[in-house]
C-alpha cells in the first residue's frame, strides 16, 4: 500500500466517521449507496446515510504476497481490473460485476471456485469494520467479531478495508458440459468432484450448474488453461451462455468473460425484459446487457407494479416473487430438487456446490460461522432460483416461500438472507444463533445503533 493511497483511504475513513456521527442519536444508520444486489424491501429513511463515497476503490496489490488490500465498497468489477493484469483473481469472485467485496463478505458470496475455496469471507486475512461505536476496529480470522460479520449484512457495522488472498489464473477457461437425467447421479458426481478436483483424469477449477427441468441437469466443468483451444466464444454479443449449455458440449471463454458470464444476462433472467429476443438484443447496447440496468428495471416494474397492472388485465392469477438462493447438503438435493419440482416448479435453477472451511481452519478445519453456522467439511449445493408463481389471492402471505423455507431446514440446510424472509423471532434466532450475534453486536454497538440482523431480513427495517 503506497503512502499515498494510505493516506486518500485514511480520508474516506474519516468522512464515512464524520457522516455518521451527524445522524442524531436514535436514528437508524445506513449506507448512502446508489446501488444494491438486495431483493428485499428496505424502508425508507429521511435522514443521510454514510458516505462511503471514497470506500469504492482498491488500495493496492501485492503480487509477490497474492494479496490486494481492498476498500469495502469495490464492485467485484473493479477489484478483477486490478487484479487480472497481474494474473490474479479473487479466490471467489460472485456472479454480478457490481457486488461488493464488503457486500458479499457480510452477505456471503458464492461461485464456482466454491467448492474449493469456500465463501468470499474466508480467503479474507484482515479487516477493517466500521462499528456501531463509530470507530474502527481491525479484525482477524478467530476473533468474536470477524467471525460474526459473515451473514451479518452491516448489523455489526462495515467492512471500510479489507486484504484478500488471490490466485493466479491463466488467460483462458476450458468448458465442458456434463448432461444428467438422474438428480442422484448429479449431485454424486458433484461431490466426487467436490473431493477430487477432477473428473475423468482432467483438473476442475470451476464447478456450477443448471437444472433445466425434471431429468435435464448440467454440470460444467470448467478447467483454466494457457492454451488457445480454438476461438473464444463471446456471449456478450447475439449468443446467451446458460443456452449454450445444452447446445454444446465443450466451449472456452476468456478468464475475465468466464467470472461474468452469468452477469450479461442475469443469469437467465433479462428474459423477462426482451433482451434475449434477437431483435431487441441487436438494438440493446452491449454496455446495457449488466445485471445492474436490470435491476434498475425492476426497481420501476415494482414502483409501478407493471406485472401486476398486466396479470390482472390478462385475468391471470396474483404472482408471488420467489427470488432466493438455499444451500442443502449434497446427500439431499435429489430430494430438494423432486420437491421443488413438484411444488414450485420454477426453472431453471442454478447449482452451486460449496465446502465451508471454517473459522480458524483451512479445509473444513476450522469451526463454524457464527451467523450462518454451516459444516465446515460438509458439501452442501447452493441452489438459486429467481422468478415469480402464480399463486392467487395468496401471494400476500409468500405460501411458496414459507415453504422453501420450512423445507430447507428439514433437509438440515439454510437460507441466504440477501432476499425476503418469514420467519419468526424464535426460529430466526435458532436457525442464525441470535443469542451469540447479539452477544458480539451489544459488545461493539453498545448504544444499539445499528439495526439487527432479525430486523434487517425480515421486518425490512
Amino acid at each position: 500500500m503506497s503512502p499515498r493511497a494510505r493516506e486518500e483511504h485514511e480520508r474516506a475513513v474519516a468522512r464515512l466517521a464524520a457522516s455518521y456521527a451527524a445522524i442524531p442519536a436514535g436514528e437508524p444508520v445506513r449506507l448512502a449507496k446508489q446501488t444494491t444486489n438486495l431483493f428485499r424491501a428496505r424502508a425508507a429513511h429521511a435522514t443521510p446515510g454514510l458516505d462511503v463515497s471514497g470506500l469504492t476503490g482498491v488500495i493496492g496489490v501485492d503480487a509477490e504476497q497474492r494479496t490486494a488490500d481492498v476498500q469495502g465498497m469495490c464492485t467485484y468489477e473493479d477489484l478483477v481490473d486490478a487484479t487480472l493484469p497481474y494474473g490474479l483473481i479473487p479466490y471467489v469472485v460472485p456472479q454480478l460485476r457490481t457486488i461488493t467485496l464488503g457486500g458479499a463478505v457480510t452477505g456471503l458470496g458464492i461461485e464456482a471456485t466454491s467448492f474449493r475455496n469456500g465463501l468470499p469471507h474466508e480467503s479474507v486475512v484482515e479487516m477493517d469494520v466500521f462499528t456501531g461505536a463509530g470507530e474502527v476496529v481491525t479484525t482477524h480470522p478467530g476473533d468474536a467479531l470477524f467471525d460474526a460479520f459473515p451473514n451479518s449484512y452491516g448489523s455489526l457495522g462495515y467492512a471500510t478495508r479489507l486484504r484478500i488472498m488471490l490466485e493466479p489464473v491463466p488467460s483462458y477457461v476450458a468448458l465442458r458440459h456434463l448432461r444428467f437425467d438422474d438428480a442422484g447421479l448429479l449431485a454424486k458426481t458433484m461431490d466426487d468432484i467436490t473431493h477430487t478436483r477432477e473428473h475423468d483424469g482432467q483438473r476442475v477449477d470451476g464447478l456450477d450448474g443448471v437444472a433445466f427441468a425434471p431429468g435435464e441437469y448440467y454440470l460444467t466443468l470448467a478447467r483454466w488453461t494457457d492454451e488457445l483451444e480454438g476461438e473464444p466464444t463471446d456471449y456478450t454479443g447475439q449468443q446467451v451462455f446458460y443456452r449454450s449449455i445444452r447446445e454444446r458440449e465443450t466451449d472456452l471463454l476468456t478468464i475475465h468473460d468466464y467470472l461474468w458470464r452469468w452477469d450479461t444476462d442475469w443469469f437467465w433472467c433479462s428474459g423477462a425484459f426482451g433482451a434475449q429476443h434477437p431483435v431487441v438484443r441487436r438494438l440493446w447496447p452491449r454496455r446495457y446487457r449488466r445485471s445492474d440496468v436490470y435491476m434498475r428495471l425492476l426497481g420501476l416494474d415494482r414502483k409501478y407494479a407493471i406485472a401486476d397492472r398486466l396479470d390482472r388485465r390478462a385475468g391471470r392469477p396474483l404472482r408471488e416473487r420467489v427470488v432466493q438462493d438455499v444451500e442443502v447438503p449434497v446427500e439431499r438435493l435429489a430430494e430438494f430438487l423432486d420437491w421443488f419440482d413438484a411444488e414450485v416448479g420454477m426453472r431453471p435453477v442454478w447449482l452451486c456446490p460449496l465446502v465451508a472451511r471454517g473459522s480458524g481452519g483451512a479445509e473444513g478445519a476450522g469451526t463454524p460461522w457464527t451467523a450462518y453456522p454451516l459444516e465446515p467439511g460438509r458439501t452442501y449445493v447452493n441452489a438459486g432460483f429467481w422468478g415469480t408463481v402464480h399463486v392467487g389471492p395468496e401471494a400476500v402471505h409468500a405460501p411458496t416461500n414459507r415453504a422453501i423455507e420450512a423445507k430447507v431446514h428439514e433437509l438440515g440446510g439454510h437460507k441466504s438472507l440477501y432476499s425476503e424472509a418469514f420467519y419468526d423471532r424464535e426460529t430466526f434466532d435458532r436457525l442464525y444463533n441470535g443469542d451469540a450475534l447479539a452477544a458480539v453486536k451489544r459488545r461493539y454497538d453498545p448504544d444499539d445503533r445499528l439495526t439487527n440482523l432479525f430486523d434487517k431480513a425480515v421486518r425490512s427495517r
